[in-house]
């Protein structure tokens, strides 16, 4: 899984063209995907970040691939502008001063272990995406989340506290996954 320069210069386009139809006429920016690259047609999924002066001002993506890459990545730009129930829905004079990250995730892969000593050991940090579950309890961290969690312990107890579970949290039926990104980013002028 790579993409030209080219190819992410036009996700992160599509991306900022998505969320500007959003403060335009509140809807999602219409494709043909037909004119696009094959690799941007097949099936993917991605997270979409937004940054505004550094600070995260939405987040919103899928683990598992169900539209064409491009598709995914329009909605879930317009999904982190307006959707996101951390923030109030974008306004038209925060556009210009957004940062957009598109982090498209290869599969997931369940990672087996007995204990949570075990699923440590098998983290690769600053590569791994990880998800939880354990009964209708599910969270993820990105690859980039290291950055700012770059200790295993403490990154799995946040992961589970994002689930809603205890950062101590044990059972036999949690499930873990990781996955990797490749992560794009507009070039601040």
């Amino acid at each position: 899984m790579s993409y030209t320069d080219s190819q992410q210069a036009q996700l992160l386009s599509l991306a900022r063209k998505s969320i500007a139809q959003g403060l335009v006429d509140g809807r999602v920016l219409s494709l043909d995907t037909k004119n696009y690259d094959v690799s941007l047609r097949a099936l993917g999924c991605c997270f979409v970040t937004l940054r505004k002066s550094g600070e995260l001002r939405g987040c919103i993506g899928s683990l598992s691939p169900t539209l064409p890459l491009i598709e995914d990545v329009v909605g879930h730009a317009f999904s982190a502008a307006f959707e996101d129930p951390r923030f109030p829905k974008l306004a038209q004079g925060e556009l210009s001063l957004l940062e957009i990250e598109i982090s498209v995730l290869s599969p997931q892969v369940e990672i087996a272990f007995n204990s949570e000593d075990e699923l440590l050991d098998q983290l690769n940090p600053f590569q791994d995406g990880l998800s939880l579950e354990d009964g209708y309890r599910h969270s993820t961290f990105l690859p980039s989340v290291w950055d700012v969690i770059p200790d295993k312990k403490t990154f799995l107890m946040k992961l589970k506290q994002k689930a809603g579970l205890s950062p101590t949290h044990w059972s036999d039926t949690l499930k873990a996954f990781r996955y990797q990104t490749i992560s794009m980013h507009e070039k601040l002028e």
